[in-house]
């Protein structure tokens, strides 16, 4: 694994190692400006990969670039394990959407982010203005789905998207029922795959070149995923648990993933009672009369 690596001019990646879901095992962070830099993901909680993080952002220094800010694209624990610590050790402010950092003033936060201290809060449309040989200004997307307050980061002239968990190259993109929004999900893709990106930069796994063709396979899939859901509901009103549904809808699927899977079906069902599609009995899942 190179690191740091540079993607473009103006643009580094440096994946460090966290506590993300198999098959990824890093979590990318990003260098983004000339001059003027932010760093995108605060990731790691590990000691060994802090110091090497650290000892990376310090370099950017020594060559003559200043740290404007940390930015957490959103507030799981494998995109904020350092942001604490990060921040205190190089006297760099912290950035993120406000439904980010309301999560992390809970006492559930993840290990890293606790006591953290966010000094600008990122809304959808504002710009960073990064001064530099090129200049750069990235445009903040507000892209919720996976996470409430996740955001996305684009610059036009260059047709670069740092992604975050929006897609992978690297495994899958969870949507967990009580963080995520399947239709928010889904409506942010189609979102991302009009603005003509021509690489995006994942928080897992290398830049996708032609992102549009991703992000439209995304939406395809998950939408032939709920048609098996819908398909696999019956009339009976007393409903079917998850359990009983998972095997029928992920099929195609290793039984090894299925925990994960469970949960992603639960965020499908959610999405059809939302639309009217199904219904939730309270013990299990039917058809909707309508639908």
């Amino acid at each position: 694994m190179i690191r740091p690596r540079e993607i473009a001019p103006g643009v580094e990646l440096f994946p460090a190692r966290t506590p993300t879901l198999p098959p990824a095992t890093h979590t990318n962070s990003y260098a983004l400006g000339g001059a003027d830099v932010v760093l995108v993901e605060p990731a790691t909680p590990h000691d060994d990969e802090r110091a090497e993080w650290l000892a990376w952002a310090r370099s950017l220094v020594s060559r003559g670039r200043r740290l404007v800010a940390l930015i957490a694209t959103h507030h799981h624990p494998d995109h904020v394990g350092g942001a604490a610590f990060l921040s205190s050790q190089l006297g760099v402010p912290l950035w993120a959407h406000a439904a980010t950092i309301a999560r992390l003033a809970e006492p559930s936060a993840p290990a890293g982010a606790e006591g953290a201290v966010f000094e600008r809060t990122l809304s959808d449309g504002d710009l960073l203005d990064l001064a530099g040989p090129t200049p750069q200004r990235w445009r903040v997307l507000h892209t919720p789905g996976h996470a409430p307050g996740h955001v996305c980061l684009f610059e036009e002239t260059t047709g670069s998207l740092v992604a975050g968990d929006m897609v992978a190259s690297a495994g899958t993109i969870l949507i967990e029922p009580r963080d995520g929004d399947m239709a928010e999900y889904l409506a942010q893709l189609d979102r991302l795959a009009s603005l003509g990106a021509r690489v995006a930069l994942p928080a897992h796994g290398d830049p996708i070149d032609a992102p549009h063709a991703l992000f439209r396979h995304y939406i395809a899939h998950r939408l032939a995923r709920e048609s098996k859901v819908a398909a696999a509901l019956t009339g009976d009103p007393s409903g079917q648990s998850l359990d009983a549904l998972l095997p029928t809808v992920y099929a195609d699927t290793p039984p090894f993933l299925w925990p994960l899977a469970r949960m992603s079906l639960e965020a499908h069902l959610v999405k059809l009672v939302r639309e009217g599609r199904a219904r939730d009995s309270g013990a299990g899942w039917y058809r909707s009369s309508s639908s």
